[in-house]
């Protein structure tokens, strides 16, 4: 019962959607290239990938010093239906403006 209500808490902030829906779109992200992307503070950003992640929607795998986050596959059925309903809902996603490549990630 606990996991299902941390899942459900988690769909609850528009900007968690707007993460679920940004990898979603773009797959696996460096957080330098979502917090640049998305125009969040690292803090900001690493609290809402934290409920995520602890909702069981997203996995991240480290490189180095750099932090990647993606869906979390396999998903069970409620968190695969939860993010197919996210893509069709209207949401302005931002561009995918990558610096983790040009060594100007600074996080």
């Amino acid at each position: 019962m606990e996991v299902f209500l941390k899942s459900v808490a988690a769909l609850n902030d528009e900007t968690r959607v707007l993460i679920l829906r940004f990898l979603d779109e773009y797959g696996e992200c460096c957080v330098c290239d979502m917090q640049n992307s998305l125009n969040m503070i690292q803090s900001r950003l690493s609290r809402h990938l934290k409920i995520l992640k602890e909702a069981g929607f997203i996995r991240v795998e480290r490189k180095g010093t750099w932090a990647y986050y993606s869906i979390r596959s396999p998903l069970d059925k409620f968190r695969s239906e939860s993010i197919k309903e996210i893509t069709y809902l209207e949401i302005e996603l931002p561009e995918l403006k990558k610096i983790s490549e040009t060594r100007e990630c600074k996080i």
